[in-house]
């Protein structure tokens, strides 16, 4: 395989990363939720639903990219994506959410997992592997800041109508389409099943979360960084509509910490060699956790700035666990573990943020948010020790 037509992987999957970022919908959606008659609770159901259809294909679909091409794993993936955001742009319940969130969930889970292997797989070809954590990290901050672009630009749709930016959203999703198509297989070594899928399934899954201790406990970990900053994604607005922010300026809050984050993430390789592995771990818990604790007991609007520590762990997370992972796995079962470590976080959030939303709904926001707190203290402090204790044996 000629080495341009591989290193183009580098720039399409960015491009793939962009464009599916680019969510114009996501500053208002709970917003759009409860104009469609949603109480908060059921915002945290459909969420979780759309975690557990992400689920149910998660491992399956990481395994089918193992073995038969991530290329067409991230176009099934990406198609399923297109026709999601359709179904939601003309629902108006519910029900009609739920169908939309299921199909998002199954195309997240082709490509979960699936982009991640082919970049890695890409450099490994091109002799390129030294820049895994640096290109994965300007990818992410890429990713943020279309999040962040396309934030602004719905928060003005939204002044018009709260069901415009899905509009909007639908079509801009077809541009990555073409793209998904150009991408190149590399060169890697193929998972041979000797046995039945389900019995390779079980057995990667079974060397992930049992017989590779170091790297069970960094999928732990990283499953409960992961589901402390996706859980504040659904209370940010309750909380900034509750401290009496305009609806004008949602767009403009919510870009401002995707773009701290995107810059974040551009330099997380950079972070991570000055703080060093043990004190970047420490601080991606401790700062979504200390966040939650300085929210729930306060619901002022000064006090929304600690916000951006929910994002800068978020630009820092994926690239810098994602290369500790990648390090630890070969090549023909990485997508697989990848899932698997996808699989263990959706699941924690599907737990967690249906019982955060009633508690909001039953008590208080303030509630939930120390809830919150406490949850992820408990949680990262325990997946931080067990790895701690992992990598010294």
């Amino acid at each position: 395989m000629p080495t341009s037509l591989v290193s183009g992987n580098i720039w399409k999957i960015a491009v793939i990363r962009t464009v599916r970022s680019f969510l114009l919908i996501i500053p208002v959606i709970v917003l759009f939720f409860r104009e469609n008659g949603l109480s908060l609770r059921e915002v945290f159901i459909l969420q979780s639903l759309f975690s557990v259809s992400a689920v149910v294909l998660e491992v399956p679909t990481g395994y089918l990219s193992d073995r038969f091409g991530r290329k067409n794993s991230i176009i099934t993936g990406y198609l399923l994506g297109v026709v999601g955001h359709g179904v939601y742009s003309f629902s108006h319940g519910f029900r009609g959410f739920l169908l939309a969130e299921t199909l998002l969930g199954f195309g997240a889970s082709f490509i979960s997992g699936s982009d991640s292997a082919l970049l890695y797989d890409s450099l490994g070809e091109l002799s390129r592997l030294r820049e895994h954590k640096r290109i994965e990290g300007r990818n992410t901050s890429l990713s943020l800041f279309s999040e962040g672009t396309a934030g602004i630009l719905g928060g003005v749709l939204a002044m018009v109508s709260l069901r415009l930016p899905l509009y909007v959203e639908s079509i801009v999703m077809c541009a990555g389409i073409p793209i998904a198509f150009l991408l190149v297989e590399p060169q890697r070594e193929r998972l041979n099943a000797v046995h039945t899928a389900r019995h390779e399934m079980v057995r990667i899954i079974r060397y992930a979360l049992h017989e590779h201790a170091e790297l069970r406990w960094l999928i732990l970990f990283s499953s409960v960084v992961g589901a402390s900053t996706l859980t504040m994604v659904w209370f940010i607005q309750p909380y900034l509509a509750a401290a009496g922010l305009p609806l004008g300026y949602f767009g403009a809050v919510w870009a401002a910490f995707m773009f701290i984050g995107s810059f974040f993430s551009w330099h997380a390789h950079s972070v991570e060699r000055s703080l060093g592995r043990t004190f970047s771990l420490v601080s991606l818990i401790a700062m979504p956790a200390l966040a939650y604790l300085i929210l729930g007991t306060s619901d002022a609007l000064m006090a929304g700035f600690v916000i951006v520590l929910f994002y800068v762990t978020r630009g820092i997370h994926n690239p810098v666990l994602a290369d500790y992972i990648n390090q630890l796995v070969d090549s023909d079962i990485r997508a697989t573990i990848l899932s698997v470590k996808n699989l263990i976080g959706r699941s924690m959030f599907s737990i967690v943020g249906p019982f955060v939303g009633w508690a909001s709904d039953a008590y208080s926001l303030q509630t939930a948010l120390l809830l919150c707190g406490m949850i992820f203290l408990v949680s990262g402090s325990a997946t931080l020790l067990g790895l701690t204790r992992a990598t010294s044996h």
